[in-house]
């Protein structure tokens, strides 16, 4: 607290004091008072008034600052009212007790949100863990139709597990520390698995897959890793063009190591490419194609924040995109 603001906050109440101050100077000197006593009454009242002010804007200004200091030492800001010192007086303490009232009303209403969210999340998991029989189900009868009926079938199907596994992964996106397991991994078992996680997506939609130079290392989680170049794997086959094909390949950067993903398809317009990682964004090349949600590549900049996984994409609208993924080296683990 400043001490325009000290002033600027009592401006009426000081106003009143000097009018006040005013009036009593007239009704004495009007009773005959002198001058000379009427001065000292002034400059007396002048030194009260200023001491006065003094004193609380200095008492004012030292309780902010020492309830500034316990608010900034708190990792939990939300339990101050629990921490401050006992009120002064009793404007204070009325204050203090109707804000802690508040307070924990609004924890409690926090706490019942988040169990809400922890149950609904549990039953989505429990949800897509149940599904996936009948999705294994379909796909053995499949074996039983004729090739053409069949390969529809099973591109839908897989289209289907697509969407199942993204709602799992969102639900689990709120808390990946509980499903999380850094280790070093072989980069080429990532792309292997990715590439069969998504092989009737990527035969239905034509789409060739290039593998260069993947005999390395990397430090991530295998699943979370896998997911998200599957997700780039869907959109690069989504988004084709003709003739398409992604081409999978590692750079050494220093202790990092990046994975380019590569494909020749249809590109993302310059100005949507800023956004292309926003929750629910689909653009131009979404609504034209359909069946877009905007989820995968958010989910994908979500989970490469907390592998500490850098993430960027580049394209040439007509020509194809480009995204690389940076894995961290190994003493940048231990921040996560």
């Amino acid at each position: 607290m400043t001490l325009r603001e000290f002033l600027s906050d009592r401006l009426g109440r000081i106003a009143l004091q000097l009018i006040c101050t005013g009036l009593a100077a007239l009704f004495l000197l009007a009773t005959g008072t002198q001058s000379g006593i009427l001065l000292v009454l002034l400059l007396t009242l002048l030194m009260v008034f200023v001491s006065v002010n003094a004193f609380d804007f200095f008492q004012q200004r030292a309780r902010l600052l020492e309830l500034e200091n316990i608010l900034e030492g708190l990792d939990r800001k939300y339990l101050f009212m629990e921490c401050v010192p006992l009120p002064k007086n009793l404007y204070e303490r009325h204050l203090f007790d109707l804000t802690r009232r508040a307070g924990r009303a609004m924890m409690g209403a926090v706490s019942d949100a988040q169990a809400q969210q922890r149950e609904y999340r549990e039953y989505v998991e429990q949800w897509v863990h149940e599904i996936k029989a009948p999705i294994t189900a379909a796909r053995l009868i499949c074996r039983e139709l004729d090739g053409d009926t069949r390969r529809k079938l099973t591109a839908e199907l897989a289209q289907i597990e697509a969407h199942v596994e993204r709602a799992l992964f969102y639900a689990r996106a709120e808390n990946p520390e509980q499903d999380c397991l850094l280790r070093q991994i072989d980069l080429g078992k990532i792309a292997t698995q990715a590439i069969e996680n998504h092989r009737s997506l990527l035969i239905q939609s034509g789409v060739q897959v290039v593998t260069e130079e993947l005999d390395c290392t990397v430090y991530t989680d295998e699943k979370w890793a896998v997911f998200i170049l599957g997700q780039l794997l869907q959109n690069a086959a989504r988004y084709r063009g003709t003739a398409p094909v992604i081409t999978l390949s590692a750079k050494p950067l220093g202790k990092q190591t990046q994975l380019i993903v590569h494909d020749n398809g249809i590109g993302i317009p310059v100005h949507e490419l800023p956004r292309i990682f926003d929750r629910g964004f689909t653009g131009t090349n979404g609504r034209s194609r359909g069946n877009s949600t905007g989820m995968g590549l958010y989910l994908c900049k979500k989970l490469a924040g907390f592998l500490n996984l850098g993430l960027a994409a580049a394209s040439v609208e007509g020509k194809g995109t480009t995204v690389t993924l940076t894995f961290p080296a190994k003493e940048n683990l231990t921040k996560l």
